[in-house]
C-alpha cells in the first residue's frame, strides 16, 4: 500500500525512467537473490501452505493490500479462486474495514520473502494485483520500487495475470521497461472505473488525480 498517508500526488526529483534502471534490472535477472528468510514470514507461509493442502482453486495474490479492501473485493470478483492479502504492516491489516468471505485470508508477511517462497514452492498464481504500492519518488530509491528490487524475478516466476496500478505513471512505466528487459512486452493505459477498490484508489480519484494501470499475462 502506498504509504504517503494522504491523496497528494506524487512529487519526485526523476524525471523520466530511472537512469540506473537497465543496469538494475539486468543485474537482478541474472543474480541470485540469497537474503535469509524472516522467521515470521516462513511461520506464516508454511502455515498457509499447511491450509491450502489439496485445495486445488486458482491462488491469487493481493501483494501491498493495505487493510485489505482490495482483497475482500477482489475475492468477490473471483469467488472459486483462493485470495491470499499480504501486507508487511500488521496495524494496517488490523485496520481491516470489511469482512473477510472464506474464499480470502489477509497474512502480515516480507514480500522479499514470501515471493521467494511460494517460487520455491511451485505455486502458480492466476492473478496477482500489485495496487497502489509505495511509488519511493526519490531517484536514489529506485531500488526499493518492486521492479528495481532484487525480488523482481520472482513477480515473474509466480506467473498468472499481473497487473498494476499507481497514480505516477512514471512508475508503470517503468514496471514496463523493466518487464520489456525480461523479454516480457506489457501496455500501460489510463484507468478508471466506475468503483474503486482500495482506500487510496478512492482518495486520488475524488481528488481529480489520475490512475495508470498495467496489466500482462506472465
Amino acid at each position: 500500500m502506498n504509504e504517503l498517508g494522504n491523496s497528494r500526488q506524487v512529487v519526485s526529483n526523476q524525471l523520466g525512467l530511472n537512469e540506473q534502471l537497465d543496469e538494475v534490472v539486468r543485474k537482478h535477472l541474472n543474480t541470485e537473490f540469497k537474503k535469509p528468510y524472516q522467521a515470521h514470514t516462513l511461520a506464516a507461509f508454511n502455515q498457509l501452505a499447511e491450509q491450502l493442502k489439496g485445495d486445488s482453486r486458482p491462488l491469487i495474490f493481493d501483494s501491498c493490500c493495505g487493510v485489505g479492501e482490495s482483497t475482500v473485493k477482489i475475492a468477490q470478483m473471483h469467488p472459486d479462486a483462493m485470495v491470499i492479502g499480504l501486507d508487511k504492516s500488521a496495524h494496517r491489516l488490523a485496520k481491516t474495514p470489511l469482512s473477510l468471505p472464506d474464499n480470502a485470508v489477509l497474512l502480515q508477511v516480507d514480500l522479499n520473502d514470501f515471493w521467494r517462497l511460494a517460487v520455491d514452492a511451485g505455486w502458480q498464481l492466476s492473478h496477482h494485483y500489485l495496487l497502489y504500492p509505495n511509488p519511493w519518488p526519490k531517484a536514489k530509491h529506485f531500488q526499493r520500487r518492486w521492479h528495481g528490487s532484487a525480488v523482481f524475478p520472482f513477480i515473474l516466476k509466480l506467473g498468472g495475470k499481473l497487473e498494476v496500478r499507481s497514480n505516477w505513471k512514471t512508475y508503470i512505466d517503468e514496471f514496463a521497461a523493466s518487464l520489456a528487459i525480461a523479454g516480457i512486452e506489457a501496455q500501460v493505459e489510463q484507468y478508471q472505473s466506475e468503483v474503486a477498490i482500495t482506500p487510496f484508489e478512492r482518495k486520488y480519484w475524488a481528488s481529480g488525480q489520475d490512475s495508470w494501470r498495467l496489466a500482462v499475462a506472465l
